[in-house]
């Protein structure tokens, strides 16, 4: 098949959405399938797999927008227009993954023209009201899911969710279309690093850990993630002297975060790394804890406990993310800093139970494989086109 995605911001690591689609396009490209994109790029137009559009310089939020390192593309305008045409031209079937307006209008070109277009429901509408302290307000989400159902995913008749907990909150708003839950996946490196390590071939602890205790949680440094509670939980463990935090990401709360952590025994670390290098210190790891609120899946929790460590998550209603606690053990009380602490001394404390569940915990993480995956999402594409006739 030629299958174009369509994406506001491609070209990141610091976006899960956008690291979704990068493997995806990759993966697919794997069996054989050929995958342009269309997305805001100023930068690599003579790539052959792009057609690149002007980005669109949000007003007041564009300072906002580049600490999250996204930008919307312009959806509007003749070049647009044109862009856009010979992008649907070229594709047998169009997959979108974000309810923005650039993806709305590409909808409505492909309905137009008579091309089959499918949508994705990556986004929670928490996702953007928690970057205005309103993402515990019920009709400011209603309303972004009521917009995000009229852009796009209520125009089309097969939506990719990356978990059932996601199928069922967008239903819950009055989606239409049928959901198919597909996890976005991890990478086999993941698993196999995971191996070695429940094997006893561990990475060597580096100097500046040893005789510490290594936290950690991968994510964007944002105000929903919730990296602040896991410093607020470090004083109430016994162990808060030895425990060292390692979060891995970039977002607009890292001074707030740094400044909080500084009353810690062990100043927490800031780091952004490549996937290697990331396995690397997974694999160093004692604990990994995923204290996010609001989660439509987060690969990066699958991808610690793939590599061999625990996971302690937080229970919120609104997140996915629970559901990779194989039991109670593995998750607290959402926004209680004392439980979290709770249950990371539990795991600490208990060592030998604890390296017993790094071995059940690595091997749950093979159903996630992304193979699975890309199966799982040629066959959402294949019924598309014909429920279609094509």
């Amino acid at each position: 098949m030629k299958i174009l995605f369509v994406i506001d911001t491609y070209y990141t690591n610091n976006n899960g959405t956008s690291i979704s689609a990068q493997r995806f396009a990759a993966e697919l490209r794997k069996r054989g399938h050929e995958v342009r994109i269309l997305t805001a790029n100023d930068t690599a137009e003579n790539d052959k797999n792009l057609f690149s559009l002007r980005y669109f310089r949000m007003p007041i939020f564009q300072p906002l927008m580049n600490k999250h390192n996204f930008n919307f593309a312009k959806f509007w305008g003749k070049e647009t227009n044109e862009t856009i045409q010979a992008a649907v031209d070229w594709a047998d079937i169009v997959h979108c993954f974000l309810p923005f307006p650039i993806e709305g209008v590409v909808e409505r070109h492909c309905e137009k023209v008579g091309k089959t277009c499918t949508a994705a429901a990556h986004l929670q509408a928490e996702n953007l009201t928690a970057n205005i302290h309103l993402h515990r307000c019920k009709w400011a989400n209603d309303l972004f899911y009521k917009i995000f159902a009229k852009i796009l995913c209520n125009r089309v008749k097969h939506v990719h969710c990356p978990s059932q907990f996601m199928a069922e909150e967008v239903k819950s708003h009055g989606f239409t279309a049928k959901m198919h839950p597909i996890s976005n996946g991890i990478q086999p490196v993941f698993i196999e690093a995971g191996k070695r390590h429940i094997e006893g071939h561990r990475t060597e602890t580096r100097d500046e850990y040893k005789g510490k205790i290594l936290i950690m949680m991968v994510g964007r440094l944002t105000r929903e993630k919730q990296q602040a509670l896991i410093i607020k939980a470090v004083p109430y463990s016994k162990y808060a002297d030895r425990i060292q935090l390692i979060f891995a990401g970039r977002g607009p709360m890292q001074e707030s975060y740094e400044k909080l952590g500084r009353t810690l025994p062990l100043k927490p670390q800031f780091v952004y790394l490549k996937r290697d290098e990331l396995i690397k210190l997974l694999s160093q790891a004692d604990l990994y804890v995923h204290a996010a609120d609001m989660e439509s899946e987060a690969i990066s929790c699958i991808e610690a406990f793939a590599t061999g460590l625990v996971p302690v998550i937080a229970d919120s209603p609104l997140s996915a993310t629970k559901q990779f606690a194989l039991d109670e053990r593995s998750l607290f009380k959402a926004g209680d800093a004392k439980d979290l602490a709770r249950a990371i001394d539990y795991w600490l404390d208990n060592t030998e139970e604890r390296l017993r569940m790094e071995k059940v915990y690595q091997e749950s993480a093979n159903k996630y494989n992304i193979d699975n995956s890309i199966t799982l999402f040629e066959e959402m594409l294949q019924e598309a086109l014909a429920d279609d006739g094509k």
